[in-house]
């Protein structure tokens, strides 16, 4: 795992700890900070909706909701939660003398991580659309970079709850999530 934590550090820094043969940060690292990109680039587009003329038609209000809706804090924080979960998964490898309990909530705690994080792409992509009838026209083109970012980070995360083996109605109600999020980038990018 990395000596610090993913928001501590800068990009490039990140970067070049993925690359490294270690097991932490993974995939997962690499879908979490995805996500907090692509919802910083759609709060960016959101605070620029914030014109008088935005706040005489109401978009600013729908602005301020969208940003309010953002913990980007808490997006980066599941990169090392993803770190933690996988070092603890590691352990119910090689400690014969785990519990049966233990091992279960270990192993559940590693699908809940990138699990909750398709489920937190699909609500901001879903929210950017909506938005996006009110963003200030000059700047569409980051609301969408958002949520293109969040449809890849959602799309990894799901790679990485795949490795952690769901149930099969899990599996197909992410599936779902992620056919929504096709269906919304499908729209945005007029391939429908």
């Amino acid at each position: 795992m990395a000596s610090t934590t993913t928001k501590a550090q800068l990009v490039g820094q990140f970067v070049t700890t993925l690359a490294a043969k270690q097991p932490t940060p993974g995939g997962g690292a690499a879908a979490a900070v995805g996500a907090s990109i692509g919802a910083a680039a759609a709060s960016m587009s959101a605070a620029y909706t914030q014109r008088k003329k935005d706040k005489e038609s109401g978009a600013a209000e729908k602005a301020s909701r969208l940003m309010a809706s953002f913990d980007l804090e808490k997006l980066i924080d599941a990169a090392d939660e993803d770190a933690a979960a996988y070092a603890d998964l590691q352990r119910t490898w090689k400690d014969s003398s785990m519990s049966p309990e233990e091992k279960a909530a270990i192993e559940a705690r590693a699908l809940a991580v990138p699990v909750t994080l398709v489920e937190t792409c699909h609500k901001h992509v879903v929210d950017i659309k909506s938005f996006l009838p009110d963003c200030n026209p000059n700047i569409t083109s980051d609301a969408k970079v958002g949520i293109h970012q969040l449809a890849g980070a959602a799309r990894a995360a799901y790679q990485t709850a795949l490795v952690n083996s769901p149930s099969p109605d899990e599996k197909e109600r992410l599936r779902s999530l992620l056919m929504d999020i096709r269906k919304i980038e499908d729209e945005l990018l007029e391939l429908e």
